[in-house]
């Protein structure tokens, strides 16, 4: 570490105008790579490395006519929709969509591809030859009441299913809202996007122009993830904090001048000072995403397409890397109070604050880099990113900031106008006064602080054992978003709505007898499943059963099965040729033999059927159908996974409670070995890493025990609370241990020494606090719930690493001072930093 601060010093020092020119040049090239980023879907950013989501896609690419549904909600201003007004208005999105470009993708249906709670009275109309245009209301309940009374008992299921749950008879009474679902054929498709397309086609053409007193209201879990705008957001939200943080360092940086006449001067040079730190903050922010297109899929691959929870990193590196300025800023001007030249202010204060950097930067990074073992792809990805951009945020903050600095004010020292009173002024500011005074405590009741730490973190331990996890689509919608009220509709009124579809999709030896007959024993089950839906006496599932089933009505087909093996209850021999006899079935039903046995590559089988588990109910579905399919996955060699997206998110949220602790455990673990190396490296004395990372395990354990204490969950986007408490709450410890160090060989009195480095390095730390809360609590502006949890929850995580940096951490700096005066030895053995600095006061 010190041969790389010296290094980066000497070069600041001696040759400013390449360090600046370099620093450009590789910031041009970076950010030349930035139009190039792609936009992941939300559901492929944070469904983690799974069977279940891999079944997904490959249900989508495997198997031909995947059907996906759209739903599509009817209310009325009148709170009923069994009306004229409801029906003409459900004709005419028929008609909309029929003439729109979603036309093509319509699914073949036996009952067709669009169907409607009102289906049955326009059936009865159109066969009777009664007028739509001129219905009242009495008719449609007439006709309504006429088509039920035709139906099967089995038809008259699937069409209250369109209805809410809670109404018993629709005929009786008012019925406040109803469902038409459009069955699409997506299986041409390429890719995610283009789905995405289709739904948001089918979408505007049932909804119309929303005028009347009948609402269409369209929603699928395509349009969901595709209506997050956060990255819309973004520009507003960085140049919301790019103000407010302007401001605050407009506060901390401000020059007091020696006189009235200096006080252009003085705004002139606070003025330069923040230009100087945003535009680093700017350069590591462009390095930092030109970066994440160059790891991305394009071209090195080692991480994902950008999600949601990136397009929040240069939020974050605002917040963490105006740190480095605060604190570099901070040592320079105090060096040139003390009479240094501008060259040996900046040397001295690079040499000094840059050791505790380096080790800042070390940890931080490591924080975020414990995200790569976890297994949702989006956390892991902003892990990566988050250390890159931290690592590009120091280099820049080390190199180009005091360069250019360096450069104005070499001018200014030859021209006589630096104005030195006004930096030596800055121990006098209120900041550092008040800073300062926190050393009261640690120095008078360093037994009673770390006691009251304990019981506060022991709360702390309880909150997060009672901390509840979740993950939820519309986290990443906006609030006032139309379709989160269509959602919520549909999951309360509806069970999640009629179209949800579930698969199951088996792998393995599956052409054979054994696992033919298993997969009929499995279908058995799924008649007893709660959340499976039934027709008739059966579950409403597709297999390559219900095709064998279908085609034993014809005489041809079924004699030809015989042979081959298949009994009449579907069942084969143990002789039987089970590939045969799905080529024969293949043959006389392509289409429908294309759906659920894979044409290409290994074999597979799919079974799809309609389910009706939601978000809520999800966990038990899959675990219904788990022991639904215990006969196949019995086999050797032979998988079944069921899948749907809400089967995905019990995944994601299963992934972020396994992964919860560990990752704490780890984080702590790496930044604990790390300051303990440093320490030991720096001066001999190992225990000042223990010491340094004690106040940051408080500091995590008091920021769950908030969020638990305020009720937001630990999610997707609040799953990086260990990271960023340790990420934050390690710097601030480290400028405190390091400052100390120094201050102690200052003064043989620990209590000057302790008052010294809370006044000093605990003003920066004031500073760079306030700047970095700026900076993370615009994000409570934002539309998405899931990022205003984000920005509540790292203010938590920032105010606590600054309590535990200015109390917690000096109290035991305190006691370990003792121990060794106890002892007879002096607490610093050896002088580790570069040059022995001149005493200063307090």
């Amino acid at each position: 570490m010190t041969a790389l601060i010296r290094f980066l010093s000497a070069a600041i020092r001696r040759a400013p105008i390449v360090v600046v020119a370099a620093g450009i040049a590789i910031t041009a090239t970076l950010a030349s790579f930035i139009p190039r980023d792609e936009v992941a879907p939300t559901i492929e950013s944070f469904a983690p490395d799974a069977p279940e989501y891999a079944a997904l896609l490959d249900v989508q690419d495997r198997f031909a006519s995947t059907s996906r549904s759209l739903q599509v909600l009817i209310t009325s201003d009148r709170g009923d929709v069994m009306t004229a007004d409801a029906l003409r208005a459900i004709v005419s999105a028929e008609d909309r969509l029929r003439a729109s470009s979603a036309a093509e993708y319509l699914a073949v249906r036996p009952a067709g591809p669009i169907v409607s709670y009102l289906t049955p009275a326009i059936r009865a109309m159109e066969f009777l030859g009664t007028p739509i245009d001129t219905a009242d209301d009495a008719t449609v309940r007439q006709m309504y009441q006429l088509a039920l009374g035709q139906m099967t008992s089995e038809e008259t299921e699937q069409v209250r299913a369109l209805l809410p749950s809670s109404v018993d008879s629709p005929i009786g009474g008012p019925v406040d809202s109803g469902l038409m679902v459009v069955f699409l054929d997506t299986s041409s498709l390429g890719s995610y996007e283009e789905l995405e397309e289709i739904h948001r086609s089918a979408a505007v053409a049932v909804e119309g122009d929303a005028d009347g007193a009948v609402s269409l209201s369209a929603f699928s879990f395509e349009l969901l993830f595709s209506d997050s705008t956060f990255r819309d957001e973004v520009p507003g939200l960085f140049l919301l904090a790019t103000v407010v943080i302007m401001g605050i360092l407009a506060i901390v940086f401000w020059v007091r001048p020696a006189t009235r006449a200096g006080v252009g001067g003085a705004v002139r040079r606070t003025a330069a000072d923040v230009a100087l730190a945003l535009t680093g903050i700017g350069m590591a922010i462009a390095c930092m995403m030109g970066a994440g297109v160059l790891l991305g899929p394009r071209y090195l691959g080692l991480v994902g397409r950008s999600s949601e929870l990136l397009q929040a990193l240069p939020i974050l590196l605002v917040g963490l890397g105006v740190d480095y300025a605060v604190h570099l800023t901070a040592r320079y001007r105090g060096e040139i109070g003390t009479g240094k030249s501008v060259t040996g202010a900046a040397g001295r204060a690079t040499a000094t604050v840059g050791i505790a950097l380096v080790l800042a930067t070390l940890t931080t990074s490591i924080g975020f880099l414990t995200n790569v073992v976890n297994p949702v792809p989006a956390l892991r990805d902003f892990g990566i990113m988050a250390a890159v951009g931290i690592a590009t945020a120091f280099l820049i903050m080390l190199t180009f900031v005091p360069a250019v600095r360096l450069l104005l004010d070499r001018r200014a020292e030859r021209r006589g106008t630096l104005p030195i009173l006004g930096l030596a002024g800055q121990e006098r500011r209120w900041i550092t006064r008040g800073s300062a005074a926190t050393a009261v405590l640690a120095e008078r009741h360093p037994i009673i602080v770390l006691a009251t730490t304990a019981l506060l973190a022991g709360a702390g331990i309880f909150g997060l054992m009672n901390l509840d996890t979740e993950f939820s689509s519309a986290a990443f919608i906006p609030e006032d978003a139309p379709i989160l009220k269509t959602y919520a509709t549909l999951s309360d009124s509806y069970e999640s709505g009629f179209g949800e579809m579930t698969d199951v999709l088996i792998e393995g030896d599956i052409l054979t007898p054994e696992a033919h007959n298993a997969l009929v024993a499995a279908l058995a089950g799924l008649e007893n499943d709660e959340h499976v839906v039934r027709q008739g006496d059966r579950a409403a599932a597709l297999s390559p059963i219900s095709v064998l089933a279908g085609l034993m009505e014809t005489t041809e087909f079924a004699g030809d099965a015989t042979e081959l093996g298949l009994d009449p209850g579907l069942t084969v021999r143990a002789d039987a040729d089970v590939g045969a006899i799905y080529a024969a079935a293949a043959a006389q039903d392509p289409d429908g033999m294309a759906q659920v046995v894979s044409a290409g590559g290994p074999p597979a089988v799919r079974v799809a059927m309609s389910t009706t588990a939601g978000e809520d109910f999800a966990r038990d579905l899959d675990a219904a159908l788990t022991e639904d399919f215990a006969p196949v996955t019995a086999l050797d060699g032979v998988t079944a996974v069921a899948t749907n997206e809400h089967i995905v998110v019990t995944v994601v949220i299963d992934a972020l409670n396994s992964s919860q602790i560990s990752s704490l455990a780890i984080t702590l673990i790496a930044a604990m070995v790390l300051l303990t190396a440093g320490f030991w490296f720096e001066c001999r004395r190992p225990m000042l890493g223990v010491i340094t990372i004690a106040p940051v395990i408080v500091v995590v354990l008091w920021t769950y025990g908030m969020m638990a204490a305020s009720g937001i969950p630990f999610g997707p986007v609040t799953a990086t609370t260990a990271a960023l408490a340790i990420g934050i709450g390690v710097p601030y410890t480290i400028h405190i241990t390091h400052r100390y160090l120094e201050d102690r060989q200052r003064f043989d009195d620990p209590a000057a020494a302790l008052r010294s480095t809370a006044g000093h390095t605990g003003g920066a730390l004031v500073g760079s606090a306030l700047t970095t809360i700026a900076g993370f609590a615009v994000l409570i502006s934002s539309s998405l719930t899931a990022f205003q949890q984000f920005g509540i929850v790292t203010a938590y995580a920032i105010g606590f690493s600054l309590l535990g940096a200015l109390i917690v951490l000096p109290s035991l700096l305190v006691l370990w001072d003792r121990w060794h005066q106890r002892r007879g030895e002096e607490p610093v053995e050896r002088v580790y930093l570069l040059d022995k600095p001149e005493p200063i006061g307090v």
